[in-house]
């Protein structure tokens, strides 16, 4: 599941890709239709994907995808099923293409299409404070409640015995079941993906949705962003305590704890069992492995291996934080 919330405009043609890119050079051996873009992982045939970095060979040389937009010099690494189309910009390139089959994923202001929860299905289903309203699209399960002045709106799905408190804000999120989401957090607006150009920021659209697995509990004024070209997923039994923010494409495994401002930029993978001081933060496109433990204030810039301990800027194992501070 990437984001069922948002309509495929597709297949569009290669060539009008191409014009799109404005690639008038680019050879056709077949004009053929191009279903959808995603990511490496997800991309099948007849689907186009990117590459902009070599950080990501061993996933490229075994995608599916029919075209991928690239540099010339990671060419080499696709498999002979994937045609590259070569970009000065992947990532620009990639905007401009997912803006053509989900035209309205750039977008992200209020929702128009909510209603006093007094007006909907669940004014005798839901316990509910005051000034609660509710988007189209939504289910909620049983045994659940919502605080003041929280705002459901469209394309959310929360599961049984769910806990939604005041202030909060949900947008293209699933939640499952026996989660808690405190006061004043937002959940699926569209994370801090945009690029210069000419002096004006282009927004990069965000097709993903935040995934919230069972018995999670997110802390006080925390931030979730949805995913760009995949999803940000909570794993179960996570914790996260209070002003944490959590960036596009983000994955967190079960059981791990993560204390308060703690910052987590995009598309880095957290693994299981993780323990995360306060302050910390990590870098994006990073994997953090299984039974991690990262100090508080810690900075850290490269992958960690499952099983370690790591403090301090740049974090490295606590033996050798120790032995510089002394």
């Amino acid at each position: 599941m990437v984001n069922p919330f948002y309509k495929n405009h597709g297949p569009v043609k290669i060539s009008e890709i191409l014009k799109i890119l404005k690639l008038d050079d680019f050879k056709l051996s077949t004009d053929q239709d191009i279903s959808d873009v995603k990511d490496l992982i997800m991309a099948k045939k007849n689907e186009i994907t990117f590459l902009n970095s070599k950080k990501y060979e061993n996933v490229a040389k075994n995608t599916k995808a029919s075209y991928c937009i690239t540099l010339k010099n990671l060419n080499h690494i696709l498999p002979k099923n994937c045609i590259p189309i070569n970009v000065d910009n992947v990532l620009v390139s990639l905007s401009k293409i997912t803006s053509r089959f989900y035209p309205t994923s750039i977008e992200d202001s209020f929702d128009d299409t909510i209603l006093p929860i007094e007006e909907t299905k669940f004014k005798n289903i839901v316990k509910y404070g005051r000034n609660v309203l509710i988007g189209k699209n939504v289910s909620i399960g049983i045994n659940c409640s919502i605080g003041h002045n929280t705002i459901v709106e469209k394309n959310v799905s929360i599961g049984n015995d769910c806990s939604i408190g005041s202030n909060v804000i949900l947008r293209s999120t699933v939640i499952k079941n026996n989660v808690k989401i405190l006061d004043s957090c937002v959940l699926g607006k569209h994370g801090f993906g945009f690029f210069p150009i000419n002096e004006k920021n282009l927004r990069y659209p965000h097709i993903g949705i935040v995934i919230i697995e069972d018995y999670c509990e997110i802390g006080c004024n925390s931030t979730i962003d949805r995913g760009s070209m995949s999803n940000t997923i909570i794993g179960k039994n996570t914790y996260l305590d209070n002003q944490i923010h959590i960036a596009h494409n983000v994955k967190i495994g079960e059981n791990s704890i993560i204390a308060g401002q703690v910052g987590i930029a995009g598309s880095s993978i957290i693994g299981n069992n993780v323990k995360i001081g306060g302050q910390a933060g990590i870098s994006g496109h990073l994997r953090i492995g299984n039974n991690v433990e990262i100090g508080g204030g810690s900075g850290v810039i490269k992958d960690i291996p499952d099983n370690s301990k790591v403090m301090g800027y740049p974090a490295k194992s606590i033996r050798d934080f120790l032995r510089n501070i002394k």
